[in-house]
């Protein structure tokens, strides 16, 4: 993975306030449990509810996850003043989704003033093991001098 110098030296705390801040990850119970320069891990646990007629993470879950872990890669190396905004992505459903947990995996692939491309994994936890279950390839905008709308 190329090495990334953030915009911001405190992209951390912005990438960890701004993902407080998502009500829908509260909802589905996602976590942030990575944040580096241009990498974003978020987690999910398997929730019943969170699941589609077979039992396995429905692909929108699945999608959720993928969207935020790779719009938040590439939050981290943006300029303080500025948000993010998915402009385009496709997702790859490789398996199942089926496992005690998910894990989505945000990279930064190539960052730019206005546009952003994001490669994410998502993987299925089971036991330890992990299972490539989606591929999510993103397009995001830079938001320049327009910050989170909603603030703490």
């Amino acid at each position: 993975m190329a090495a990334f110098d953030p915009a911001d030296p405190g992209y951390e705390g912005r990438v960890r306030a701004s993902f407080a801040r998502q009500s829908v990850m509260e909802l589905i119970g996602a976590e942030l449990t990575r944040v580096a320069p241009g990498l974003v891990e978020i987690e999910l646990p398997y929730r019943e509810d969170l699941c589609q007629q077979h039992g396995f993470f429905h692909a929108g879950v699945t999608s959720t996850i993928a969207d935020s872990a790779g719009g938040y890669a590439a939050y981290s190396l943006f300029p303080a003043d500025a948000s993010v905004l998915t402009t385009e992505y496709k997702i790859n459903l490789l398996a199942p989704a089926a496992g005690e947990r998910l894990r989505a995996v945000g990279r930064v692939v190539k960052p730019g003033r206005m546009l952003t491309i994001c490669d994410v994994e998502v993987f299925a936890v089971e036991g330890g093991a992990e299972k490539l279950c989606a591929k999510l390839l993103q397009t995001l905008m830079t938001m320049h001098g327009k910050p989170d709308r909603k603030q703490d």
